[in-house]
């Protein structure tokens, strides 16, 4: 796919991963809607930073924990800016919560945002990704892999998100490819120190940390150069499933 002049919808792009994605895909010439919710500074500056490069990209809030606004996200894109042709789903919530220790209400929380989103965003952006032969990619989690029992919830969602990703290649296949990237130790959480991060590194077969980069020239290959590649989710974790 030749991405400049097209349009990506990127969930939760005022931060983290999803943040670094938009503006990659901004610096390949695309219109970044840049989705977001609970961060809506980071995605305001984010659109303004792409502007001011003479890039193009427009904000959007939405609850997509709210099923019908995850919905209808895609749908507020194509009627602002006019077609949709790459949706990268990537909002999400990672929560360090034990089995024991799990309530209904976090279960919910991240089950809804994690992996009911990225369904309903997607059937909601299907109409004009047909008509474009657009993409889409998921971004899934090394602990949809393995079983990481101190994210009890998370693991679970991420590991229907790999499912789910072959279910709607499938179902959007021939016109869309659905595709998932599974980050290991990559943006570790904040409040690691020096100490665990240097741990993380020890424990990666590659010795080092991921860096975002490293997703975004997984995204770049599935977007630019994936065209015969569907239902398939690319491990970017310097080798940790392996160890």
């Amino acid at each position: 796919m030749q991405l400049e002049h097209r349009v990506a919808l990127v969930t939760g792009a005022g931060r983290r991963l999803g943040r670094a994605m938009a503006a990659a895909l901004a610096r390949r010439g695309m219109t970044v809607a840049i989705h977001h919710h609970a961060s809506s500074q980071g995605a305001y500056d984010l659109k303004q930073e792409i502007l001011e490069s003479g890039g193009r990209a427009a904000c959007f809030d939405a609850d997509l924990t709210d099923a019908s606004a995850a919905r209808s996200l895609s749908e507020r894109v194509v009627q602002e800016l006019g077609r949709l042709d790459v949706l990268v789903n990537s909002a999400a919530v990672m929560h360090h919560l034990s089995f024991e220790e799990t309530t209904p209400e976090q279960w919910d929380a991240i089950l809804n945002l994690n992996l009911r989103a990225v369904f309903f965003c997607t059937q909601g952006a299907a109409p004009a990704l047909r008509a474009s032969r657009g993409k889409v990619i998921n971004l899934a989690d090394l602990a949809g892999l393995e079983p990481w029992s101190g994210f009890a919830a998370h693991s679970v969602s991420k590991a229907g998100v790999v499912m789910l990703t072959k279910i709607l290649a499938l179902s959007l296949a021939p016109d869309v490819t659905v595709n998932a990237i599974a980050p290991g130790a990559v943006l570790v959480p904040d409040e690691y120190d020096a100490e665990e991060r240097e741990r993380l590194a020890r424990a990666t077969p590659l010795r080092r940390l991921g860096d975002p980069a490293d997703v975004i020239s997984a995204l770049l290959y599935l977007l630019e150069g994936g065209d015969f590649v569907t239902g398939e989710v690319l491990v970017v974790d310097g080798g940790r499933r392996i160890r």
